[in-house]
């Protein structure tokens, strides 16, 4: 025996396919308030960022250099002295067994420039720089070069036989080495000289500026 039994009524309004209320639709058209669409400006247009503005912000602060004529004076002077010595030496390493010199004048150049790159590194941009640093290579190629006469002189004394030290020469017969200097003084010596004292000046302002 069989019965009919009448399918299930679905309770108004719990039809889940049933279309839902005004503005509940999930696939429907986005509310009016949808906070994916385009800003909307203060006069019904859409809403444009503003420009970048570089000078808006200030440019990061660069760091001053400081100029230190002192500190660069004690750095020339003490490269002076040993661009002097090796100078001296490689005056002594040139010269003959018969006690004759065979000058590199262009060392002296090495020494101007040398001079000049540490001062204008250590002592900055400062009007006097160049000038000192010419001053001191000057120096240092003349103290560089009587230096070495008084290595040569000592060892070829040595040679015969002799002894005489180098500070001996340079602290007691510093006279008879600079006369011995001067007497060779002639137009190349001038020249090297110039020409130390020109590089050293021009690297020391081009350093300091850099």
């Amino acid at each position: 025996m069989s019965a009919n039994f009448p399918p299930p009524q679905q309770p108004s309004g719990q039809n889940p396919f049933a279309p839902g209320p005004a503005g509940g639709n999930p696939y429907g058209p986005p509310p009016a308030g949808n906070p994916y669409g385009q800003p909307q400006g203060p006069y019904g247009g859409p809403q444009v960022a503003p420009a970048f503005n570089p000078n808006a912000y200030p440019p990061p602060a660069v760091a001053q250099r400081r100029d230190n004529i002192g500190l660069g004076i004690v750095a020339g002077v003490a490269v002076a002295l040993v661009a002097a010595l090796a100078y001296g030496g490689l005056l002594r390493a040139l010269a003959k067994s018969d006690g004759t010199t065979v000058e590199f004048r262009y060392a002296a150049l090495a020494v101007g420039a040398l001079i000049g790159v540490v001062m204008g590194k250590v002592g900055g941009r400062t009007v006097a720089m160049p000038i000192l640093a010419a001053v001191l290579a000057v120096l240092a190629v003349m103290f560089g070069e009587i230096f070495g006469g008084a290595l040569i002189i000592s060892h070829y004394a040595s040679e015969q036989g002799g002894s005489i030290s180098v500070a001996t020469l340079l602290f007691h017969h510093f006279g008879i080495l600079f006369k011995a200097w001067k007497s060779d003084f002639g137009a190349m010596r001038v020249f090297f000289l110039v020409f130390a004292a020109v590089a050293a000046a021009g690297l020391a302002k081009r350093m300091g500026e850099n």
